[in-house]
């Protein structure tokens, strides 16, 4: 196994990754001649998380997650130490992604759309918000476990997960801003310092991811021996 440094280092870079991009089609959805829409935005996470899985899993398992993290931490595929290590680069990829993001794109852009921050929609409550997210995550955690962690997971890389994103963000996008990733919705927040319905990102994703884990890890994947 890569030593933990060079685990760490990728869940930054994979984090980093997704929330630049993520972020980034957000941002440059309100300039002039940019226009990508639900279908864009949800395509460019998709992708930018599929490459990113791909590369980085045979070295840290790419996680990129925070919600994730925690689940394989739930079912003891993760020890305590790495988990807190992983959480610790994600969200620090996060912060820095939106810095990176704020010194390339114009900062009229950034501001109107607040920097790819998620938001509730008004017509939606606090509870709906985080039922959703818990739902899609629950989702793009059992992508995880079917395609990544299972030992006899097909071999499409990261695109089972990635492409997880996709009719996720078509679904919630509009009504959540489908974060699915306490991370992706961290360091827009910080930075712009918007903190409405925040803990929305972290509660629903958390309840779903580790859900999907304990039905895979208890159930699915029962016969599989647990690695770590």
């Amino acid at each position: 196994m890569p030593s933990l440094s060079r685990r760490a280092a990728t869940e930054v870079f994979g984090t980093f990754a997704l929330v630049f991009f993520g972020c980034g089609v957000i941002a440059m959805d309100a300039f002039p001649g940019a226009r990508s829409g639900v279908m864009g935005v949800a395509l460019v996470h998709a992708v930018v998380l599929s490459v990113a899985v791909s590369a980085g899993m045979m070295i840290s398992g790419a996680q990129f997650n925070p919600a994730i993290t925690l689940a394989l931490l739930s079912v003891r595929r993760m020890s305590v130490v790495d988990a807190g290590v992983y959480i610790a680069s994600q969200l620090a990829g996060s912060l820095l992604a939106i810095a990176a993001l704020k010194a390339v794109i114009p900062s009229s852009a950034g501001r109107l759309t607040l920097w790819g921050t998620p938001m509730l929609n008004t017509q939606v409550t606090f509870s709906q918000g985080i039922m959703l997210e818990a739902l899609l995550t629950f989702f793009l955690m059992s992508a995880v476990m079917g395609t990544v962690v299972a030992a006899k997971a097909p071999r499409i890389g990261g695109f089972g997960v990635g492409l997880t994103l996709f009719f996720a963000i078509m679904i919630g996008g509009p009504l959540t801003g489908a974060a699915l990733n306490p991370a992706r919705a961290f360091g827009p927040a910080v930075m712009t310092g918007t903190y409405a319905g925040h803990a929305v990102y972290w509660i629903g994703p958390i309840v779903g991811a580790v859900l999907a884990a304990m039905l895979w890890h208890h159930f699915l994947l029962k016969d599989e021996a647990v690695d770590g």
